[in-house]
């Protein structure tokens, strides 16, 4: 009996590096977060808001940059050159490296002199002033983690996933330092410990870019820039960008969204009134200070299997899409396109169903200490359980846009975030008057559905043949499944809950309401999926397609 090799398939390889390292990251920015909440709460007269809409307005950069455009744009074209040519590679990814530095350091420099200026000439605000003041102090941050990225872009065209993957969870440990060892010395003092948090994203940033120069210039890397030799690479991965920005990261864009419609529409405690000042009839504020606080801890919480799994695939698969379609290989691209779809959605359905179930139990447990109280952290679960139910959604969309970018593609996800964009901003806009903060994850979760869901459509029909038999087949088991695991779960839960009584509120009592009603859900999703025939476990565990 001949046996065959143990060839695993390269997907996997790098979903397994990059999942796991991200799963890390995602561990520790778990753990900043407890912390950051214990800080602030969701009020602290609105240092909570200002300090979550300072941080987004960098991080989207890392973003759309880091998980986005940049990479998306910029790994086909030095994947390509580091194949033919290794010399012309690095003097290419030196050429991006210098123009990103220089085109950054002017966006924030020109900011920061607007900010400047706003701060020198006087604001009426105390929140707008702190919010100004925040913004500028952690903008900086952009300029570190787009370089960043585009190093970590450059390892991954070598098939090096776990550097770029590591240093993500830098910045959460700056975080952690600053929260839980510099911040109590201004113990009742918010607003310096909102500063204290800025400083640590700033070290976090230039840590991330320090980490990984070393490790490409072990591949033979050399800073010689070549502007001539390089302008038509250059050309080519800057005019993909535009288009990549909005079509890659509309959810992001839609978060940041979020947040700032919360912080314009909440009514302030520190100067403000019950109804909007700039508004006409005395209309009242439909949210509560706090709402972007609770949009941002409820994100946090989604993100998980996000990170661990949509990110992951996306970043493994792209190296993959973009050699079969440099070589025309249209059907392989179709083949490698529906596993990672299988793996988003085997994994991805039952993710959404298990946050909704511990939506509650899993807020009071992180978060509900401190300055976070029982009503925060009731706040929080509310989002936590309306942002879940698109959790698969938010997985595929950066596996499905890569996709298109594979084949050249720019303009059909660009079109679609347009229109979902639209979408969300209208559904934003009517819903939080009977839903308050809630109306604003309910509008990004639809969105999110929308946007997979036509582009799943025009992909299977203008790119690539997709196997939807497959992918039905996975679909039904991975609902049929969950279905099942949220039984058990909410049957074990309701069995904790009674044994210890419902006004427990100790750390054991809290993770046991979480961990024995997750532990029950893990073993009836996988034991069911097993039973009905699904084979997706298989593939991640041993590597190898099933097909």
């Amino acid at each position: 009996m001949v046996q065959m090799p143990d060839k695993k398939h390269p997907l996997i390889r790098g979903t397994r590096i990059t999942g796991s390292l991200t799963l890390l990251s995602r561990v520790l920015g778990l753990l900043r977060d407890v912390a950051t909440a214990s800080i602030f709460g969701l009020r602290s007269g609105g240092v909570a808001d200002a300090l979550v809409i300072a941080f987004r307005i960098p991080n989207l950069f890392r973003r759309l940059f880091g998980e986005g455009a940049l990479t998306a744009s910029y790994l086909p074209v030095i994947t390509e050159s580091l194949e033919n040519d290794r010399p012309a590679a690095w003097r290419l990814a030196s050429t991006l490296f210098a123009l990103l530095a220089v085109i950054l350091s002017i966006i924030t420099l020109s900011i920061e002199a607007v900010i400047g200026l706003a701060l020198i000439t006087g604001v009426d605000s105390a929140r707008v002033e702190l919010l100004l003041e925040l913004t500028a102090l952690m903008l900086p941050y952009m300029i570190f983690i787009c370089l960043a990225a585009q190093i970590g872009a450059t390892l991954h065209g070598l098939s090096h996933f776990t550097a770029p993957a590591l240093v993500s969870s830098v910045l959460n440990v700056c975080w952690i330092i600053a929260a839980w060892g510099i911040c109590p010395m201004f113990e009742g003092d918010p607003r310096a410990q909102a500063f204290v948090i800025g400083g640590a994203v700033l070290i976090g940033g230039a840590a991330q870019l320090a980490i990984q120069l070393p490790i490409l210039y072990g591949y033979g890397f050399r800073f010689r820039p070549a502007i001539q030799e390089s302008r038509p690479a250059i050309r080519k991965i800057l005019s993909r960008m535009a288009p990549m920005l909005f079509g890659l990261a509309i959810t992001q864009l839609n978060t940041l969204m979020d947040s700032l419609i919360a912080w314009i529409f909440s009514r302030p405690t520190v100067d403000g009134g019950e109804a909007i000042r700039w508004l006409p009839g005395a209309i009242r504020y439909p949210m509560e200070e706090g709402a972007t606080a609770a949009i941002y801890y409820g994100e946090r919480l989604y993100n998980f299997p996000l990170g661990v799994l949509g990110i992951a695939v996306a970043t493994a698969i792209f190296p993959l899409l973009s050699r079969h379609a440099a070589r025309g290989e249209i059907r392989k691209l179709g083949v490698d396109m529906t596993l990672g779809l299988r793996l988003v959605l085997f994994l991805g359905i039952p993710a959404s169903a298990g946050l909704i179930l511990l939506a509650d139990p899993l807020a009071r447990l992180f978060f509900e200490r401190g300055q976070f109280s029982a009503d925060d952290a009731m706040r929080t679960a509310r989002m936590i359980t309306i942002y879940s139910t698109s959790v698969w959604a938010y997985c595929a969309i950066p596996v499905i846009v890569r996709g298109f970018y594979a084949l050249d593609d720019y303009v059909t996800p660009v079109r679609v975030a347009v229109g979902v964009l639209l979408v969300n901003m209208a559904l934003n806009l009517t819903l939080i008057w009977p839903l308050a903060e809630r109306g604003l994850a309910t509008a990004t979760a639809i969105a999110a559905a929308v946007q997979v869901i036509v582009l799943l459509l025009l992909f299977s029909r203008k790119k690539a043949a997709l196997d939807w038999p497959a992918i039905g087949r996975t679909a039904a088991r991975s609902v049929a499944a969950s279905a099942a695991m949220f039984g058990a779960g909410y049957a074990t839960l309701s069995l904790v809950s009674q044994w210890i009584g419902e006004g427990s509120a100790g750390w054991t009592i809290k993770t046991a309401q979480v961990v024995l009603p997750f532990a029950a859900c893990l073993i009836v999703y996988f034991g069911v999926t097993k039973i009905l025939g699904g084979r997706e476990l298989s593939v991640l565990v041993k590597g190898r397609t099933d097909g």
